[in-house]
């Protein structure tokens, strides 16, 4: 959705160059911006000598499912999925990704009654029209009452990433109310979010928008998981869920900006009113050393963006400029199946995305942690015993961890508890820019609930290694 662009829809009869940007312009961020375009680009071929379907394609995007369209069909594989950029996945799935929700499981997906092409029918032909599916769980649905199933036997299958994923024997039939685990990932760590699959009677239309279907389910997870998951802590909230720093190039503008608590939502944008509690504007700082680039790119911030906190501290961001925001993520990260801070996530105007997910970090922070005490264990056990030490631990590489052994320390698993943002230009392999350091204006968002969390995992370890007492210099 880029409620920026004013110029004529393309049609059919336009290039398939012009077609692809336009789409592209309505992309939603989850997947990377090479993959997103070696997608669309694929699909407009296929189209291209059925100009009726790219037309419905067209009309569907562009208008965000405001008016009826066919069926959009390509030929179905052999095995159902489709290879794009080295990476196979279930076509309807991929485009459903791409056009309308980022962090989105296949399981996830039902199609609508009119759809006579839909991936379930096992037609000879897949209809990858987005706003022919609907997401299972529908905006404001109770999830309170559901409960985890177990049966047996069980048996283990792939996804289309081709990891495990556990099927329960008997299926989840019509109407049922079974709650099935997403896959884990390459690191071993569990979604905290369930996917609701089998359910009937829940299929609201999703032509309203991906803005109210965000607020909807994420409202309902939220629900659910205040509700049934216990909490992560027993501590009270720190005085501050995160502090905004902004940066020009590699310079620090300004004193860093902390959210209260209570303030679960703030916008950071580009005006020169005074900053409020609930408001960073950036548009005020000045800077001596401020560069022609900077000043350029900080004539674009516009509306900016909101943070919102939910929950225990997951944070969802909204891009409410004219102008996409770039976002490191390693909640996105794990949700594209790529390795930690291995990519860099777009995330287009009005799109409305979830970029840290708590209980994740906080798995992901407690697994590292134990992967450097192992590691510190190995190291004293072999000088003992004059033997070697492994190179690795549990077959994880010693990238992260609190000890020389494991080759790094405290601040690396701080960096879970970060989310970083550029404004207007991105940075990373498919941009000129190799660091954020390098963008023209930047901000560091530091999360004290997950940094709270880790100081917790911290002193939970009995490690020799010298660390801080405290993590946040606002925590209570």
């Amino acid at each position: 959705m880029h409620t920026a662009i004013t110029s004529q829809a393309p049609t059919s009869a336009d290039a398939c160059l012009s077609i692809v940007h336009s789409l592209m312009c309505h992309r939603q961020g989850g997947e990377s911006e090479s993959f997103a375009k070696r997608a669309i680009e694929s699909l407009v071929k296929k189209l291209k000598e059925k100009r009726d379907e790219l037309d419905s394609l067209i009309t569907a995007i562009t208008t965000n499912g405001a008016h009826p369209t066919k069926c959009v069909t390509i030929q179905r594989t052999l095995d159902g999925r489709l290879q794009v950029a080295g990476r196979k996945g279930f076509p309807h799935v991929i485009y459903a990704r791409i056009w309308r929700w980022p962090d989105l499981h296949k399981n996830e997906l039902k199609h609508a009654k009119f759809c006579q092409y839909a991936f379930d029918l096992k037609a000879d032909s897949v209809c990858v029209n987005p706003y022919h599916y609907e997401r299972v769980v529908s905006p404001g649905i109770d999830l309170t009452g559901l409960s985890l199933q177990h049966t047996a036997p069980s048996r283990l299958v792939k996804d289309e990433y081709g990891h495990d994923s556990q099927l329960n024997g008997s299926g989840a039939g019509e109407g049922s109310q079974t709650v099935q685990h997403p896959p884990q990932d390459n690191f071993g760590l569990m979604p905290v979010i369930p996917v609701l699959v089998g359910t009937s009677g829940m299929g609201a239309s999703m032509g309203t928008g991906y803005d109210s279907y965000s607020a909807g389910i994420s409202a309902a997870y939220s629900r659910r998981n205040s509700n049934q998951l216990p909490p992560l802590t027993n501590q009270p909230p720190p005085e501050f869920w995160c502090t905004i720093t902004y940066f020009e190039l590699d310079q620090q503008v300004g004193e860093t900006f902390k959210v209260p608590s209570g303030c679960p939502s703030v916008k950071v944008d580009g005006y020169t009113d005074p900053s409020s509690i609930d408001r960073f504007c950036l548009g005020q700082l000045s800077n001596v050393h401020r560069t022609e680039a900077s000043e350029r790119a900080r004539l674009h911030i516009g509306k900016g963006v909101q943070l919102d906190c939910r929950g225990e501290g997951d944070v969802w961001i909204k891009c409410l400029s004219d102008h996409s925001v770039f976002v490191q993520s390693y909640y996105l990260d794990r949700e594209a199946g790529r390795a930690p801070g291995d990519a860099v996530h777009k995330i287009y105007p009005v799109a409305y995305i979830k970029v840290f997910d708590i209980r994740q970090c906080h798995c992901q922070m407690q697994q590292q942690a134990a992967t450097a005490q192992a590691a510190a264990a190995a190291q004293a056990a072999a000088v003992a015993g004059n033997v070697p030490g492994p190179a690795s631990v549990g077959g994880i590489a010693p990238a992260v961890g609190l000890s020389a052994v494991a080759g790094i320390g405290v601040d690396d698993l701080r960096r879970l508890c970060i989310l970083r943002l550029s404004f207007v230009k991105g940075w990373g392999p498919d941009y000129p820019r190799a660091s954020i350091k390098e963008t023209p204006c930047w901000i560091e968002v530091q999360l004290h609930r997950p940094l709270q969390l880790l100081d917790q995992v911290l002193q939970a370890m009995p490690l020799s290694d010298p660390r801080p007492t405290r993590l946040i210099p606002w925590m209570n």
